[in-house]
């Protein structure tokens, strides 16, 4: 075993090749230009795996993210977040925060969307409720696209989208973010928000 091995561990790389191994994806190492990768099938869906870094002038900040673009058959688009202070300051002011009825779940998250009555029927599942839980940090949205200059979609078509500053390194997290998305999606499809057909986007 290495020094550094000893001390800091299992790699990014090797994580996320166990990763890979595990849930039966494809595990990309990537390249001096692009960073490593792992893509996962659910259904006509591909869940990305990766992480990208923005520059804040003096320093840079890595990120974690999963995404995965889908047909939007409705609209539907919402935004799951941890509550901090600052939310509980836009709470006061009104900022939008709707209630699930789960009252555990609706202490720790702020719940945000555009159908009030589809973000209750997408929470009503008892797995996703359990599966964003268990996530020490999280912000779970549906976005149109990748923002300017980035990717942009067919108009249908919008992305499941989480990001968190930092490499996560947790096997168990990485598996429990990646059963999110695929209960999220599906959920999706039983509320009759979601189609099942490829959204035939190819993320890079």
């Amino acid at each position: 075993m290495s020094f550094l091995r000893s001390v800091f561990g299992p790699s990014k790389n090797e994580i996320w090749q166990q990763l890979a191994h595990d849930i039966r994806a494809s595990y990309d190492e990537g390249s001096f230009w692009k960073g490593s990768k792992v893509e996962a099938t659910v259904g006509e869906w591909t869940i990305v795996l990766d992480t990208h870094t923005v520059s804040t002038g003096k320093t840079t900040v890595v990120y974690t993210r999963l995404r995965a673009p889908y047909v939007n058959a409705d609209g539907f688009q919402f935004k799951i977040y941890e509550e901090n202070f600052f939310s509980s300051i836009g709470k006061f002011f009104g900022m939008q925060d709707v209630e699930t009825g789960h009252p555990p779940f609706d202490e720790r998250f702020i719940v945000q969307g555009n159908d009030e009555s589809k973000l209750k029927l997408l929470l009503s599942n008892g797995a996703i409720r359990t599966l964003l839980d268990v996530q020490p940090t999280i912000t779970l949205e549906v976005k149109d696209d990748e923002g300017w200059l980035r990717t942009r979609y067919p108009e249908n078509v919008d992305l499941l989208y989480f990001h968190v500053i930092g490499v996560i390194k947790d096997l168990d997290r990485l598996k429990n973010l990646y059963d999110l998305f695929a209960e999220v999606l599906q959920e999706l499809c039983r509320i009759g928000s979601a189609y099942k057909d490829a959204p035939n986007v190819k993320l890079e």
